[in-house]
């Protein structure tokens, strides 16, 4: 009897022993919310000639920068002026080598925190949110030196500098998850959430499935612990779920797609369990180009902004309201060179966007307000 007793005891022991030592991150718990009535709602569409937007094609080579640890700039050749100029050249490769050349979306919180999605190319469906303290990081400087940031994970002589270590505090890096294409991660200014579709692809651009899902992230982790799975289909249109996401300063969520005859702009809301989306009255004949890149909003001009490779169009958000009052006046867009894939913009609370670029990944600040 004392032997049982004994050996229950180390059954128990080695039990607790195991849990203490096994990984939280392994057991986190993620849970999908099933959303049984649509999530779209359509009503009457009318054609808008938005002729003051221009269709850019994507170029058959992108330009790839040659000396990749000086700034650089990004100036409007046609259309609305601007200049975008190097604001943080990105670390490459980043920590413990990992493939950090793909980035695919830019969200800011204000001026605390960017965080970058980062999906390589060789991991299809999969990547990782990386989480850079820019508060932090301006205060020490690292915009004079965008060389610093950039060599951030390269050691000397086998080990990190005092400088690097410093840097390497800033930087939160998130572990990998399912992200779909990635390009979609957006912060919500009214609750402060985080936000992305989680977009399966089983070729480039061809969904997986017709659902929907999106995806609340974790600020405190950088991974999904929620996701809202739902359908976008109302009176024979029928929407995979998107590629891009934004937020305005209300809570209104939106994406633009392109189904193949006008750009298409839904305007909704991300709740905790559901989502609803309506697709606006207003179809668009004129796209900016040939893929959509991303979709952001300016908080101070209150603009939306549909972006594709070298080319932005923008328009205000309350031109969507009730039946859509938008007009080709309403449109501002601007052409940019030299050919380098856009990703993304996002705002840090000022109307100067911040432009997230591949080929050199950096991110790039106007110099006025866009």
């Amino acid at each position: 009897m004392r032997f049982i007793k004994t050996f229950i005891c180390f059954v128990l022991f080695l039990t607790l022993f195991v849990v203490a030592k096994a990984p939280i991150d392994a057991h986190a718990k993620y849970h999908v919310y099933y959303q049984r009535s649509s999530a779209l709602h359509k009503g009457r569409l009318r054609n808008l000639n938005n002729s003051k937007v221009h269709y850019v094609k994507v170029p058959k080579k992108y330009y790839h920068v040659a000396h990749t640890g000086i700034e650089h700039e990004i100036a409007s050749e046609r259309g609305k002026k601007v200049k975008f100029h190097t604001r943080y050249i990105l670390p490459l490769p980043g920590k413990d080598g990992q493939r950090w050349g793909n980035p695919q979306s830019i969200a800011m919180n204000g001026k605390s925190y960017m965080y970058i999605v980062y999906c390589p190319t060789n991991l299809h469906n999969r990547g990782r949110i990386v989480r850079f303290n820019i508060k932090k990081l301006d205060a020490m400087g690292i915009r004079l030196h965008p060389k610093e940031l950039r060599d951030a994970y390269h050691k000397h002589h086998g080990k990190y500098s005092k400088t690097q270590k410093k840097i390497h505090s800033y930087i939160k890096v998130g572990p990998m998850f399912t992200t779909g294409h990635g390009q979609s991660l957006a912060y919500n200014w009214k609750n402060h959430g985080l936000y992305m579709w989680r977009d399966k692809e089983k070729a480039p651009r061809v969904p997986v499935s017709n659902w929907g899902y999106i995806q609340h992230i974790k600020a405190s982790t950088l991974r999904p612990d929620h996701a809202i799975r739902f359908r976008l289909s109302s009176h024979g249109t029928s929407v995979p779920g998107g590629h891009d996401l934004t937020f305005d300063k209300y809570g209104n969520a939106y994406f633009w797609s392109f189904p193949g005859w006008g750009a298409y702009i839904f305007k909704g809301k991300i709740h905790a369990h559901s989502v609803h989306f309506r697709l606006t009255h207003q179809v668009l004949k004129h796209l900016p180009g040939t893929r959509i890149q991303s979709m952001g909003y300016n908080p101070v001009r209150k603009r939306l902004l549909m972006m594709s490779d070298a080319s932005i169009a923008s328009f205000p958000a309350k031109r969507l309201n009730g039946h859509g009052h938008l007009t080709n006046h309403s449109f501002e867009w601007t052409q940019f060179g030299p050919k380098r894939e856009f990703e993304g913009i996002a705002y840090d609370g000022s109307s100067r966007g911040n432009l997230l670029v591949n080929h050199c990944p950096e991110v790039l600040q106007a110099d006025r307000s866009y």
